[in-house]
């Protein structure tokens, strides 16, 4: 099943807070929600983010009781800030909500004040249209990276980039994935991903799923394997990419890039075209989230709270790899080599 589909009238979501102890779906019925949903990571993923804000922009127009299509341009155009302010440093979320908007305001033979109802559908149809363009880019960026991908190789795969983080398939994961189907053997070493243990949860959870062999390792273990020669490949995903190939992903990865580089392994970011932001000269430039400091405070160990009862924490949720870090970016539209100033706008643009 999807990670985030509309049904019955309702925005529904797989809970990511609560994996792999219990599977549990919710439902959403107003836009207010949805945003509290992505802001307290129900869902989470950049891809995924988009999605449930598209769709929580659709919940938005049906949620406003406007009879006239000014006054429900305006209900959207509300909703559209309260969503994009619930995380700021994915891409996909703006992205998603601002291309709902644009098609409404292109529409070429404009709208009439008896057009309130068409308005509403026409924006669920554009949020239906992004979740299945995902699932559909995914599976390309899937066939892509799989061919960097040798039979036997063991890769060491950070934070959760799979189905769960997307509305289906995944990015990073979704690679992984597809090699596999190809029959290629291959060994995941799995980051746990603190504070959250997104790896530890959720990508461990998946590629049980899918049958790939894998093992969780802590994660400063990474070092060890990438010297040791135990790791041929690296795989992320990316939350926002700059025009000149920096990279924003989960916390940690940095760490990782200096080590798969120190040690020559590859590392690959998996990114949607929609992920990259050409408007950003560079990573600099990329708002950095910084989380509740009880999501490090509140980590326990046999039962019992690790930290004593009155320190305090900086939770940073995100961190920017830079370019010269990056072997390749796998995109939907083919692998992007440096020099990624130009070869980015390419691949995003479409440019000779």
């Amino acid at each position: 099943m999807r990670t985030v589909f509309w049904e019955n009238n309702q925005l529904k979501m797989i809970d990511q807070r609560i994996l792999p102890g219990r599977f549990e779906v919710l439902s959403y019925t107003d836009h207010v929600s949805v945003a509290r949903a992505i802001k307290d990571m129900v869902v989470r993923g950049a891809p995924a983010i988009g999605a449930a804000a598209a769709f929580g922009l659709a919940l938005a127009g049906f949620e406003s009781a406007s009879s006239s299509t000014r006054e429900l341009i305006a209900d959207l155009q509300a909703a559209a800030h309260t969503l994009k302010a619930a995380r700021p440093t994915a891409v996909n979320l703006a992205w998603a909500v601002d291309r709902v908007l644009l098609s409404l305001s292109q529409r070429e033979r404009g709208w009439g004040e008896g057009d309130v109802d068409y308005i509403r559908h026409f924006v669920l149809s554009e949020a239906q249209r992004i979740a299945d363009e995902d699932v559909e880019i995914n599976k390309r960026m899937g066939e892509h990276g799989a061919a960097l991908i040798n039979d036997g190789d063991t890769i060491i795969h950070h934070c959760n980039t799979g189905a769960l983080a997307t509305v289906d398939w995944g990015t990073a994961l979704g690679v992984i994935r597809t090699a596999h189907e190809q029959g290629k053997k291959i060994h995941v070493f799995v980051d746990e991903t603190r504070p959250r243990l997104q790896g530890a949860r959720l990508t461990a959870w998946e590629l049980e799923q899918y049958g790939i062999p894998y093992e969780i390792i802590s994660d400063n273990t990474a070092g060890y394997f990438l010297k040791a020669g135990k790791v041929q490949k690296c795989f992320v995903g990316s939350d926002r990419t700059a025009a000149n190939g920096d990279v924003a992903n989960k916390i940690g990865t940095y760490m990782l890039a200096l080590a798969a580089h120190d040690n020559g392994v590859p590392f690959y970011p998996v990114v949607p075209t929609s992920t990259i932001d050409l408007s950003l000269a560079h990573g600099d430039l990329i708002p950095i989230e910084e989380r509740d400091p009880e999501e490090v405070l509140g980590l326990e160990f046999h039962g019992e709270r690790v930290a004593p009862k009155n320190a305090k924490a900086r939770n940073i949720a995100f961190d920017v790899t830079p370019n010269r870090l990056v072997t390749g970016i796998v995109t939907e539209n083919g692998i992007v080599y440096p020099p990624f100033e130009i070869n980015l706008r390419k691949a995003v643009l479409g440019e000779q």
